[in-house]
């Protein structure tokens, strides 16, 4: 049940329709002057809540953290702007009753965003207001129409997009290195008796048994591995600036300017005339 004692959670709390649809938050609860009880919030809606409708408390449902409001998300959004100055004038009210189908009038008073209502203007108040003019669509006005439009207002949020690591394991692969080896191999040399090797050959017995041994060396490959380091790797970041494209619907109010009851008129008087 919505009373008194829910306004304070009430202010700022989510509001839904009836599909569960997200319309805004609330701004300010209104009281029924006659029992003191909440009767009408107003809705911030709008894509930085700038706008602000009010919608009735009477089939609303207040689960404790949301608003679930008895009509659809564009009859909020569409319902007749009144100023929210603290205080909601009968008329006022009437045309909001009207446009929502519900029946009754009283005159609420603004509970604002601390629940106080020492901001309420009485109806003697508000007959001082000198009137001007008469709009069809409304309460009293002077003799300008105001046109009003809503103007999109882009902002930026800094949101987490991501994490990067550094990781290294130890992979394995087959490296082939060609390395030149040397050896030994036995050549057999025969050189003529000359007369510088005559005494060299004639030294020994004339016939004997011999044996010459000689010895023969190679080179073999020997294989060692040592680990060294290479590079330093290191993550860092960089700005990318990029543009995109923002897409939302805004509305806005045309004046057009009709004279045909002007001409009706003035033909009337032409024909009376003769």
């Amino acid at each position: 049940m919505i009373n008194t004692n829910n306004i304070d959670s009430l202010i700022g709390a989510n509001v839904v329709d009836t599909e569960g649809r997200k319309v805004g938050t609330v701004g300010q609860v209104y009281l029924d002057s006659s029992t003191n009880q909440p009767s009408w919030v107003t809705v911030k809606t709008g894509l930085f809540g700038t706008s602000e409708s009010f919608a009735p408390l009477e089939t609303a449902d207040w689960s404790g953290d949301e608003l679930r409001i008895g009509f659809a998300k564009d009859v909020v959004k569409d319902a007749p702007r009144i100023d929210t100055d603290g205080a909601l004038e009968s008329a006022d009210e009437d045309a909001l009753y009207r446009y929502y189908g519900l029946s009754g009038s009283t005159v609420g008073q603004s509970t604002g965003n601390t629940g106080n209502s020492d901001d309420t203007r009485t109806d003697a108040a508000a007959g001082d207001r000198r009137t001007e003019g008469y709009d069809t669509s409304g309460p009293t006005t002077d003799d300008a129409m105001t046109r009003s439009e809503e103007q999109l207002r882009v902002g930026k949020e800094q949101v987490s997009a991501g994490r990067a690591r550094l990781r290294k394991h130890v992979v394995t692969e087959n490296q082939t290195v060609t390395v030149p080896v040397s050896h030994e191999e036995v050549t057999l040399e025969r050189e003529p008796i000359t007369d510088a090797n005559r005494g060299n050959a004639n030294s020994g017995p004339d016939l004997s048994d011999e044996e010459h041994e000689v010895q023969l060396t190679e080179e073999r490959v020997v294989v060692d591995k040592e680990t060294v380091p290479v590079e330093r790797v290191r993550l860092g970041t960089e700005t990318v600036t990029e543009d995109q494209r923002v897409s939302e619907d805004v509305r806005k109010e045309e004046i057009d300017y009709d004279e045909s009851d002007i001409e009706r008129k003035g033909r009337r008087a032409r024909d009376d005339t003769i």
